[in-house]
């Protein structure tokens, strides 16, 4: 397991979904990659913030990704983020508190004019549900709103938080016009499995 900053920085690079990773025709987004030293947090107010990295932390990488839209369907948005804490503890409290935060913060602004709506989580710790491949895991459902008033678009939104040891890999998907939720499932498959079958390879059969 990492236990220095660089090494976990290493370990988040390697890991992450770089858009080649998520299949033909996806892209970076013009913004294509978090701040380094910073992590993701929901604040009191229900606002997603970066963050500087707390100490029980050791690196935190978001990449962002699309597949543009063409003919009648959108453009999907996937973003990858990888997790290294310096203790399994840390790493398990952090998934727990996705559950939390999913009754505290049904509605959850991302941006001044993109939010997340009729949020539902459910966890499945390993041994549970047919969970035999990480440590724990939450699901989290809704919809994913943009703009305001009548120009309010709305689509459908998963997001994943999966923990293997001191690592926590999370895959978010905001749907498009045109896409099925199977369809866009099926991208969610493919980020959660692609990243923990790296983070096994990287620590040398993963734990648990």
């Amino acid at each position: 397991m990492p236990r220095a900053r660089k090494d976990g920085a290493a370990l988040a690079e390697a890991v992450a979904m770089r858009p080649r990773d998520w299949g033909a025709g996806f892209e970076a987004q013009p913004l294509a990659r978090s701040a380094e030293g910073t992590i993701a947090v929901l604040d009191d107010q229900c606002r997603w913030q970066r963050r500087a990295l707390p100490d029980d932390v050791l690196a935190s990488l978001s990449l962002y990704s699309q597949l543009p839209g063409t003919g009648k369907r959108g453009t999907v948005k996937v973003t990858a983020t990888v997790t290294v804490h310096t203790a399994v503890l840390d790493a398990d409290d952090h998934v727990s508190a996705t559950l939390e935060e999913a009754l505290r913060c049904p509605e959850q602004q991302v941006r001044a004019d993109e939010r997340i709506a009729q949020l539902m989580s459910v966890g499945t710790p390993r041994g549970t549900r047919g969970n035999n491949y990480a440590d724990d895991s939450v699901l989290e459902t809704g919809v994913y709103l943009t703009g305001t008033g009548t120009g309010t678009g709305k689509a459908d939104y998963r997001w994943m938080i999966l923990r293997l040891g001191t690592v926590t890999m999370t895959v978010s998907i905001k749907g498009a016009e045109g896409y099925t939720v199977d369809e866009l499932e099926q991208f969610m498959t493919r980020g959660t499995t692609t990243m923990l079958d790296r983070v096994e390879h990287e620590l040398g059969g993963g734990e648990g």
